[in-house]
């Protein structure tokens, strides 16, 4: 038996040690213990006592002097005079607290007065220290409150028919550059559900009407109808016009929950492949980058990306084990999966098709490519510069201030 054996084995029979009362009984446990570890009884006896718990000692209290009913009315005088700190709030105390009382705002008596005129701005901020803490959570942490059409607009997460085309997820993005100040050129997106039909439309800011207007001009270059329209919590298209918009036109309408972005998934995705990756990260702010940019979305890009991009749909999404296994259709253009679609019209497919033969995507790409160049070196001439790296990330700052460079870049040209 080694020594971490005897030691566990002697802390066992402890409890039965210090419990007996009687000398035989100890006597008993200490010859059973000597007897299966073979150690001297004596130097048994001296360790058993020193694993012998001793009684913490307990803290003599310090006579309380300011207690709950003194903390009360501290705390009630703290909120009238507007929370202040303990040395501000203690020469407070010596002069109003008389003064309260006989305005019967403070309802105490004598003894807690006396109290309070005498306490020191230390022990006024320990004793106010709950009740700051207190204060911090309802400043920090208080409840939302939606306006009301937040509550009347349902939340839509997911249960998407995937073949029904018309269900359409929009959303807006900047295109700020390093400082989202002052106003912007943003882009309104939409994406349709089943298909992957893209449109886009450049807006100059984020105001509501100029959004509303951008939407219904997509709609209008939609092939389809629309049947639902779920944008995310966005103040542009959360607002009455969009609201007594679908109304009028009998449109579902839905939006996401907060923060969750995968309820806007399809759009989200669509925002990287079809915006971020022709546009970048720069900030656009111009009229004359804003008619390039809706040149674009209304002409070539739309039907490069729309009739000659594949999209794959997922078919199914299975988990084993931690990992995710995905299957995918066969890749599909938007404009293939709208003739094959059992909800389109037929001379809907034959306009489409029509188009569709007189497209020559080479042509269409080299245009893009032109009117792309003609962007940047707007942006160029803007800031003064002979390169620009649009795919290139910026990182925000305050040190200048892009209204001033814009001014100054109108006066130039």
């Amino acid at each position: 038996m080694n020594m971490d054996a005897r030691n566990q084995y002697l802390k066992t029979l402890q409890e039965r040690y210090f419990i007996a009362k009687l000398k035989k009984e100890r006597s008993s446990i200490l010859d059973e213990y000597c007897r299966n570890t073979g150690q001297n009884r004596k130097y048994v006896i001296r360790k058993i006592h020193s694993f012998r718990p001793s009684k913490p000692k307990e803290r003599k209290k310090r006579k309380q002097i300011y207690d709950g009913y003194v903390r009360a009315a501290l705390a009630q005088v703290w909120e009238i005079f507007d929370y202040p700190c303990g040395q501000r709030l203690a020469p407070v105390l010596k002069s109003e607290v008389d003064r309260l009382r006989e305005f019967c705002e403070l309802l105490i008596p004598d003894e807690v007065a006396e109290k309070l005129k005498k306490i020191a701005p230390a022990t006024i901020d320990r004793a106010l220290k709950h009740q700051r803490e207190v204060l911090h959570l309802k400043r920090r942490y208080h409840k939302k409150r939606n306006s009301l059409i937040y509550q009347r607009i349902p939340i839509k997460a997911g249960g998407w028919d995937r073949f029904l085309p018309g269900q359409v997820q929009i959303d807006l993005v900047e295109h700020c550059g390093q400082k989202a100040s002052g106003l912007f050129i943003n882009s309104v997106s939409s994406c349709d559900v089943a298909t992957g039909w893209w449109e886009g439309e450049g807006v100059m800011g984020s105001g509501q009407e100029r959004a509303f207007k951008a939407l219904t001009m997509i709609r209008g270059r939609t092939p389809f109808n629309w049947i639902h329209i779920h944008p995310d919590n966005d103040t542009a298209f959360i607002n009455w016009h969009l609201v007594r918009y679908a109304e009028k036109e009998q449109i579902d309408f839905s939006r996401s929950r907060p923060y969750r972005k995968n309820d806007n998934n399809f759009v989200e995705q669509k925002n990287s492949t079809h915006v971020r990756s022709i546009l970048g990260h720069l900030r656009y702010d111009t009229d004359k980058e804003l008619d390039v940019i809706n040149s674009l979305y209304r002409g070539e890009w739309r039907l490069y990306k729309n009739f000659f991009q594949p999209v794959m749909k997922l078919k199914e999404k299975i988990r084993d084990k931690g990992k995710v296994h995905r299957k995918y259709d066969v890749p599909k253009t938007p404009y293939h999966r709208l003739i094959e679609s059992e909800h389109i019209r037929e001379d809907t497919k034959k306009k489409l098709t029509k188009l569709y033969q007189s497209l020559n995507p080479a042509e269409l790409k080299r245009k893009i490519d032109e009117k792309l160049k003609e962007l940047y070196q707007a942006y160029e001439r803007k800031r003064g510069i002979q390169t620009s790296f649009p795919l290139k990330r910026q990182t925000p700052r305050m040190s200048q201030d892009h209204r001033i460079q814009q001014s100054v870049a109108q006066l130039v040209s």
